[in-house]
């Protein structure tokens, strides 16, 4: 067992924590919050957007930052990675949660506008099949023809 962690933040426009050691490190997942100490066994999650904390020495104050949606991964016990979308480093944590605050209102507007877009979609596509099926249009309910009926006027039913 190691005595430090290393820690990366990183999002796709830059890195914002490369290679920190840190001594614990705080987040929190779908099932909640957690902690990862020196020695941690292989992991990985998605995080939602939250706070992740960590300390850098036992006595050190903790230090923050605000994550849009992420993914951690811990390799080896001592390796810490986190890919975010979004990440905001500070100091203070009430000012990061007004900023997470900020960040899950965005990401749920976001998925509402995705639904509607999604419901929209759907109602066009319903349209398009009513106009293309609509009773009033000529045979286009005649598939499959009624038994008994002629198709090519033989007669003969079939």
């Amino acid at each position: 067992m190691s005595d430090a962690l290393h820690l990366t933040v990183s999002t796709p426009m830059e890195v914002l924590v490369k290679d920190l050691p840190v001594v614990a490190i705080r987040a929190e997942d779908a099932s909640g919050s957690f902690g990862i100490l020196p020695g941690h066994t292989d992991f990985l999650t998605v995080l939602p957007p939250s706070v992740l904390r960590w300390r850098e020495s036992a006595d050190a104050a903790p230090r923050y930052c605000a994550i849009r949606a992420g993914l951690m991964t811990v390799t080896g016990g001592t390796k810490v990675a986190v890919a975010c979308r979004e990440g905001i480093l500070g100091a203070d944590l009430e000012a990061l949660r007004a900023e997470l605050r900020a960040l899950r209102k965005d990401a749920t507007d976001e998925d509402r506008r995705a639904r509607v877009e999604h419901l929209r979609l759907h109602a066009q596509a319903v349209r398009q099949m009513m106009r293309f099926l609509r009773p009033a249009r000529p045979g286009a309910f005649d598939h499959p023809p009624a038994i008994g009926v002629s198709v090519e006027g033989d007669g003969d039913g079939w």
